[in-house]
């Protein structure tokens, strides 16, 4: 375990300072009433609150009730095979998990959910992270790096028995393949006739092929070099879209919803298959240099511009649920549509996927599993402060759908007045014309808002109007790149556990889970990539628009996923001997299942076709019955197909708050079994073997380890001294 060494007295300045600007920041955001907020509080309350979480929490958590061991061999270490079992570097690893769970999530619900206002969504991004979300990554990649890299799914069979097992591994592929689909839906709504986009994201594959092999063959180890190429190539890609965009090459990248579903399945099925060294870490590291840099730039932007917060702190929508964004009250929607920047199941099929497979020492589950979440979370604060430093006018135009609204700017412009809203119809067209897009209304999703709110800060920090319509457009490729590194990632994590579930099926299908052998790979790759595939054609060509059909059942699936991964955590804390410290994982496990499951509720029951699938399917059957068309339907086939998207939402979503149930139900008997017989708890760790391996724990070495690896020849990336040595000798030698 690591040691605890007692704070200097210039340590605990530093972290009082620390602490009292994440204080008045809260202060301001919560004590303003009616006056002029800045969003640069936002930043303070979020920075000051992630860092006392990151040094003291996640801390507490690594060396009190994990126990994390770094004498102990990993999985990457002891099974290593170039293909999915691979050491690396804890800064690479860091980069690419931090890729690998990002998705839709922080960028499009923080942009919804700010029509609740800017105060209810920032409290649950911040506290969430702190206390449920990052808790649940660092935890998962802990104890399925203790069980050979194993998923969740294969864990909580082991685990918990039987039922809950079979249970636990239904929910979480089905829930997987939702996630995949929506995903990849946001990807392609955000490039869907973008030449500059697709083009720049296209490009990313190859640089991320050539630093794969850089890496692996012309200069290993080389992190530092090839992260300097890697960047500057980058760099080029996103200039040169929009060379391509204003060339006679853009009508070779624009391309159709369709036809970028065909392509974003195969590149799903080739970076599954493909060894992780070759494309999905090198591309994931890359994509995270352009998000970082990107939210780095935006939080100095906030700072020194200092734009005011133009939301209301909480509006009047959080409390009468009729919302023209998504309807329902703030309880329980806001935690289920803020889903990525606060606590997000699909992070714990990344942290018992991936990177488990790759990571060094146990040391590091706090830098990689907690660190990176907070990465996250911080994304979904700049989401958030982005769309509530717009106009409200504007931002309930982009968000509102043409039913609500409206289709031209005058109507809009009357609606959204009527609600208490200042806005003009020359505003829309202003704001429209400034970033070169013909119209802003109804661009739901949250995509667009949010690149139109990162233009508003860009311009105002860097170009000034002119640089307007380039900001727009460079962060509508930015957040195209952010979701398609979870969908690589996010595949290949489907494969782990179908593979999983296929071999536990009967002893000669066990052949399945090895990941060396070619056909199951191929075949169980294939499975997962034309499941997804199938949702995202049926999203893409939903009369309802594929968002408004596939978003909920996402949010809820979700939440659902990580109920069930704090469900697994706290039994393997309890029968691990460490009661006294199962409320870690216990506490956020009980409030997500009340907010989930009451949102499920809702969603299936509800009598309000604007919320319950059941109720809007019954509304559109009537629509049948006397031959009229409702809503966006233009013909009797999408009145049908309204109504079949409806049922099947309504249907998947109750399955699966009954599997999370049963979950439940066997985690509960498992624990009191543990409790009053703890003789009889068995776990299903994989044997002590002694590390080999050095490298530091977090980032940034310290004094000791710098000397322990100096002693034994290592570089900052830490390594084998054996092999090191060896390495070193091939060198000289060529």
């Amino acid at each position: 375990m690591q040691q605890v060494r007692q704070a200097g007295p210039r340590t605990v300045a530093v972290w009082t300072g620390v602490a009292l600007v994440g204080a008045i920041g809260w202060a301001m955001l919560a004590l303003s009433r009616g006056e002029e907020v800045s969003a640069a509080w936002m930043v303070a309350a979020a920075l000051g609150s992630y860092a006392i979480g990151y040094r003291f929490y996640a801390r507490f958590i690594t060396t009190r009730v994990l126990r994390a061991d770094k004498t102990r061999a990993t999985p990457a270490e002891r099974m290593a095979d170039g293909l999915d079992y691979h050491p690396t570097d804890r800064r690479v690893l860091l980069g690419h998990h931090f890729a690998g769970i990002s998705g839709a999530g922080p960028l499009v619900g923080p942009v919804l959910a700010a029509q609740m206002g800017y105060l209810p969504g920032t409290i649950w991004i911040i506290v969430g992270v702190i206390f449920a979300g990052a808790v649940q990554d660092m935890v998962v990649l802990f104890f399925s790096t203790r069980r050979d890299g194993k998923s969740l799914g294969q864990i909580a069979r082991e685990e918990i028995g039987l039922v809950g097992g079979i249970a636990a591994v239904v929910a979480i592929f089905v829930i997987m393949i939702i996630i995949l689909a929506v995903l990849a839906l946001v990807v392609v709504n955000a490039l869907a006739e973008s030449p500059w986009g697709t083009w720049s994201v296209g490009l990313t594959i190859p640089i991320a092929l050539f630093m794969g092999v850089y890496l692996r063959y012309l200069r290993p180890g080389r992190v530092a070099e090839v992260t300097v190429i890697g960047v500057a190539l980058l760099l080029l890609a996103i200039a040169s879209g929009r060379w391509i965009a204003n060339s006679g090459l853009a009508d070779a990248f624009t391309l159709a919803p369709g036809t970028l579903v065909t392509w974003l399945i195969i590149y799903g099925f080739a970076a599954s298959v493909a060894p992780v060294w070759l494309l999905l870490v090198p591309r994931d590291y890359l994509s995270t240099f352009m998000k970082i840099g990107t939210i780095v730039l935006l939080a100095l932007a906030l700072v020194l511009t200092l734009p005011t917060l133009k939301m209301e702190d909480v509006t009047d929508f959080a409390s009468r649920g009729d919302g023209p964004v998504f309807a329902g009250s703030l309880f329980p929607f806001v935690f289920i549509t803020i889903a990525c920047g606060a606590l997000s199941g699909f992070h714990s099929l990344i942290s018992s996927g991936t990177t488990p497979k790759m990571i060094q020492k146990e040391t590091q589950v706090r830098t990689i599993g907690y660190g990176a979440m907070l990465m996250e979370s911080s994304v979904a604060m700049m989401a958030i402060t982005a769309a509530c430093i717009l106009d409200p006018g504007v931002y309930f135009a982009m968000n509102a759908p043409p039913a609500v609204i409206g289709d031209t700017v005058q109507a809009a412009s009357d609606t959204i007045t009527s609600w208490g809203f200042t806005l003009t119809p020359d505003q829309l067209t202003s704001a429209a014309h400034a970033v070169q897009e013909s119209s802003l209304l109804s661009r739901t999703g949250g995509a667009p808002t949010l690149a139109l709110g990162l233009s508003t800060i860009l311009t105002d920090f860097v170009g000034g109007d002119t640089m307007a319509a380039y900001w727009y457009h460079f962060a509508i490729m930015f957040e195209a790149l952010f979701i398609l590194t979870a969908i690589d990632a996010g595949t290949r994590v489907g494969r782990f556990i179908l593979q999983d579930a296929l071999a536990g099926l009967h002893p000669r299908l066990d052949r399945l889970r090895s990941t060396s052998w070619v056909p199951g790979v191929l075949l169980t790759s294939g499975i997962v990539v034309a499941l997804w595939g199938y949702l995202l054609w049926v999203g893409v060509h939903d009369p309802l628009g594929g968002i408004n059909t596939l978003y909920p059942v996402f949010g809820i699936s979700n939440q659902l996923l990580g109920a069930i991964a704090l469900a697994v955590c706290t039994v393997l804390l309890v029968k691990s001997g460490r009661l006294r410290y199962a409320w870690v994982t216990f506490v956020p496990l009980v409030w997500v299942s009340v907010v989930t499951l009451t949102a499920s509720w809702q969603k299936v029951f509800s009598g309000d076709p604007a919320v319950g699938f059941l109720a809007q399917r019954d509304k559109y059957q009537d629509g049948i019955d006397s031959g009229q068309l409702i809503g966006a339907a233009k013909d009797m086939d999408d009145m049908h197909t309204i109504v079949t998207n409806a049922t099947v939402d309504a249907a998947v979503s109750a399955l699966l708050a009954l599997l999370v149930l049963v979950v439940f139900a066997d985690a509960l008997r498992v624990c009191v079994k543990a409790v009053r017989h703890p003789e009889t708890a068995r776990l299903s760790e994989a044997p002590y073997v002694a590390s080999r391996l050095i490298a530091p724990a977090g980032l940034i070495p310290t004094r000791q380890e710098r000397e322990e690896l100096a002693a034994a020849g290592l570089g900052p990336g830490g390594g084998i001294p054996e092999q090191s040595r060896g390495a070193e000798r091939v060198e000289a030698r060529e």
